[in-house]
């Protein structure tokens, strides 16, 4: 059986990145050598691996990869921090929803 892996790097400026693989060791060691000049991560190491989770099926490993790539890096801190609290909190929506606008309010009424 084959598994898939989401890792994220921390990065030597800071930054984080987010990748998949089926082979996290291999995958590391590539990002350290930083040979490919196409690479995001060309130029930014040294690098730490502050990540990883395991999955079985290679969609769901693509699906998580998509959606961390969306996340604020205080996101992804909190994340790699396992500081769930914080995390949660983060992940409140900042915005007026559609329901908490006046106007949605006065339509109901």
């Amino acid at each position: 059986m084959h598994y898939y892996y989401v890792y994220m790097l921390l990065c030597a400026d800071g930054r984080y990145y987010v990748g998949v693989t089926n082979n996290v060791e291999r995958r590391y060691a590539e990002h350290q050598d930083g040979k490919d000049p196409e690479a995001w991560t060309f130029g930014k190491g040294p690098f730490q691996l502050v990540y990883v989770q395991e999955f079985q099926w290679i969609q769901e490993a693509i699906t998580w990869e998509k959606q961390l790539k969306g996340w604020s890096a205080k996101k992804k801190k909190a994340l790699c921090d396992e500081n769930y609290e914080v995390l949660a909190q983060l992940a409140k929506c900042k915005n007026a929803s559609r329901h908490d606008r006046p106007e949605r309010q006065q339509l109901s009424k």
